[in-house]
């Protein structure tokens, strides 16, 4: 897992996560305002599958983390993938 977006190497994570099977990026220490460009690029097309959501809380909570999510321009298979989805796969819960 590639935490807090692999910054400040968030290109670099993400050849990484499309070369290596179980490798993943997560969003935690970030709130969806502050997503790099590339990354919401890589969410939004081939890495709606690498990337699941953190926050850093106490520090960042959920709702701080999310509160301009509609603003990345996710689809609804994205959204789902990015929040749950792929976390519920990758740790099979």
């Amino acid at each position: 897992m590639c935490g807090h977006i692999g910054y400040p190497w968030t290109t670099e994570m993400i050849a990484v996560a499309d070369k290596h099977a179980n490798v993943y990026i997560d969003t935690s220490a970030y709130t969806a305002r502050r997503y790099p460009p590339e990354l919401v690029d890589y969410l939004r097309s081939r890495g709606r599958r690498k990337v699941l959501f953190g926050t850093n809380y106490p520090m960042i909570t959920p709702g701080q983390a999310l509160e301009h999510l509609g603003e990345l321009g996710l689809d609804e298979e994205a959204t789902e993938l990015f929040l749950s989805g792929n976390a519920r796969r990758i740790f099979r819960i």
